[in-house]
């Protein structure tokens, strides 16, 4: 078998030349280079690992350990806004989480288990750090610049294909509030936090209430002296109805490890019910309507002020920004060692922050919980053959083929791109489907003599105009500042034209016709010299295709997703109605 490989460096009349010695769909080795060891890049891995032979793989990760942002978030009170449960690979359970909302701690536990059980680490360079990628065009595929933190040298790195799985909230950055650099307390930011900082007995001021300002104030509240938190504007907090903050008990823990079918059963409930709440993004919707109800009933009942009610239940549609469980946060609003200070922050001075209306507010540690930049640009150079750098193609307005690939840049594939559904539903679902996809158009590159494959341009212009028609029936839409757009009336840039379910659906075959495909030689040199693969394994039933009954699997994509989604076994709490003359407006029905 070995000797019908054929080498990926190969020139285009060598490779034609080596298959016609081999079988049909001959494995030539791939070389894949993936950046980024959290949770996109270990699946990579791991799927690379299972599925395929004849290939080499180097992850390079920036920090010291794998696991991406749960290796870098540290803030006290960080932790996932998903079900512990239901962020977890779907084929990879972890019996023992402590709560329904589980710690940063372990989060990065899981990932790195993950990798340890699997042998992942392996492939993994850490302190390695990715500057830049260029198009090969002697021989295809990228050079790849890595420098090691360590050492501080920069190494060279060629590869046949280029996964970026570098994630989206991994590079944060300092509010671009005038006099950052004058303060002269202690300045933390949740993303770079400094865990020998000791907050007790201190005057601490927030700024900020995304996820990260609303985990870190209940946690603090109680130690501190005092909180000043600096709030600009208003946001929905409250766990969406049936999946609030519960703490397993050690009988609950015991019975997902040792009882047949119990964590499945719950998880698969879990999984439903945040499938279920597509509906909440949708303008109109009944779904919509009464989680905004109840948020407000919530929210108000948590407060119990009307001068925070007034000035932090929004007027904007509930999940124009992501949603969050806040556990904690609206009754730490109402400690006696909270100040809220509504509005925007004109400056930072010496001793703190300037609110807009003149009041400067001193405070001895200054928490900045203001995110990440979210503008979907890679953070090093990527540049194509005609010497473009996707950087400069992606400044004003990123554009991704089904936040996967970018038009013109081949062989270049990414996790968590453009318009993927990172806000829609469960995010670690929908990171499996771009790997699997991932995977298939390996597998076309590695067996057929593909010498580069990307999308069409004309592919992506039709998704964006489609995404953005879309994007007009839903509550994103709103004039609400949130990452998913890079301003308050601008496209979406961050989220998927429907719910995670049907990203799946979309994602479970190539689209070949939506991909611009060159051939290194003749396009069917793959064929090889006559033989089938079959035929090279004695141990395979060479009459695998004679049988006594009709068992192949489905043909049409209907019926093989009926078995896929195991139709007819589960009986739903709602259905969804769709409404309209034209069908367009789906409103779940309760």
């Amino acid at each position: 078998m070995a000797d019908f490989l054929v080498p990926s460096t190969a020139s285009p009349e060598t490779d034609a030349q080596h298959r016609q010695r081999g079988p049909i769909h001959a494995q030539r080795h791939v070389r894949v280079v993936c950046i980024g060891a959290g949770a996109s890049g270990l699946l990579m891995a791991y799927k690379l690992q299972r599925h395929f032979s004849n290939y080499s793989l180097s992850v390079y990760e920036k920090n010291a350990e794998v696991s991406g942002t749960w290796f870098e978030n540290r803030y006290p009170g960080c932790a996932c806004d998903v079900p512990a449960h239901n962020y977890t690979w779907s084929f990879e359970p972890k019996l023992d989480w402590s709560a329904v909302y589980a710690s940063s701690k372990e989060i990065f536990a899981y990932f790195n288990d993950f990798a340890r059980k699997y042998g992942l680490h392996k492939y993994v360079k850490t302190r390695h750090q990715v500057g830049g990628a260029t198009w090969n065009k002697q021989k295809g595929g990228y050079d790849v610049q890595i420098k090691d933190l360590e050492s501080g040298q920069t190494i060279h790195d060629h590869c046949d294909i280029l996964i970026n799985a570098s994630g989206i909230l991994n590079n944060w950055a300092w509010p671009a509030i005038p006099g950052i650099d004058k303060y002269k307390g202690v300045l933390l930011h949740t993303a770079n936090w400094d865990e020998k900082i000791d907050l007790r007995g201190r005057h601490v001021g927030l700024i900020g209430n995304g996820s990260s300002g609303i985990q870190v104030l209940p946690t603090i509240q109680p130690h501190v002296q005092k909180v000043t938190t600096f709030i600009r504007e208003p946001t929905w907090i409250s766990p969406v109805q049936g999946l609030e903050q519960h703490v397993f008990s050690a009988q609950e823990r015991t019975d997902f490890a040792t009882k047949p079918g119990v964590l499945t059963s719950y998880r698969k409930d879990v999984e439903r019910g945040l499938n279920g709440q597509f509906g909440i993004f949708l303008k109109d919707t009944t779904t919509n309507a009464n989680t905004e109800a109840y948020f407000r009933q919530q929210m108000a009942e948590k407060l119990s002020n009307p001068y925070l009610e007034q000035r932090l239940i929004p007027s904007w549609h509930v999940g124009c920004r992501r949603l969050t469980p806040g556990v904690g946060y609206l009754e730490a609003l109402g400690k006696p060692n909270v100040d809220v200070v509504y509005g925007e922050i004109s400056e930072i001075t010496e001793r703190g922050c300037r609110s807009d209306d003149g009041t400067e507010h001193p405070v001895d540690v200054l928490i900045c919980a203001t995110g990440f930049n979210t503008s979907f640009k890679p953070r090093f150079p990527v540049v194509n053959k005609r010497g473009t750098n996707l950087q400069d193609v992606w400044a004003h307005e990123a554009r991704s083929y089904f936040g996967i690939a970018a038009a013109d840049f081949p062989n270049y594939l990414i996790f968590l791109g453009p318009n993927c559904p990172i806000g829609n539903g469960p995010v670690l679902s929908a990171i499996e489907a771009q790997a699997d996809y991932m995977c298939k158009l390996i597998d076309r590159f590695q067996t057929h003599n593909v010498a580069t494959f990307a999308p069409k341009q004309d592919a992506v212009d039709d998704f964006v105009a489609f995404k953005d028609a879309f994007m007009r029936r839903t509550v994103w839409q709103d004039p609400c500042r949130s990452w998913y757009k890079g301003r308050a009336d601008g496209p979406i840039t961050a989220l998927w034209p429907g719910s995670t379910l049907h990203y799946i659906e979309a994602m479970m075959e190539v689209r070949h016709d939506d991909w611009d495909v060159a051939y290194a030689g003749n396009r069917f040199a793959w064929m090889g010299n006559g033989y089938s693969q079959t035929e090279l394994d004695p141990s395979a039933d060479w009459a695998f295709y004679i049988r006594d009954r009709d068992d192949d699997e489905p043909l049409s994509r209907g019926r093989k997703l009926r078995i896929i989604n195991k139709s007819g076994t589960v009986q739903q709490a709602k259905a969804v109605n769709f409404t309209g003359s034209d069908g367009s407006e789906a409103v779940p029905k309760l």
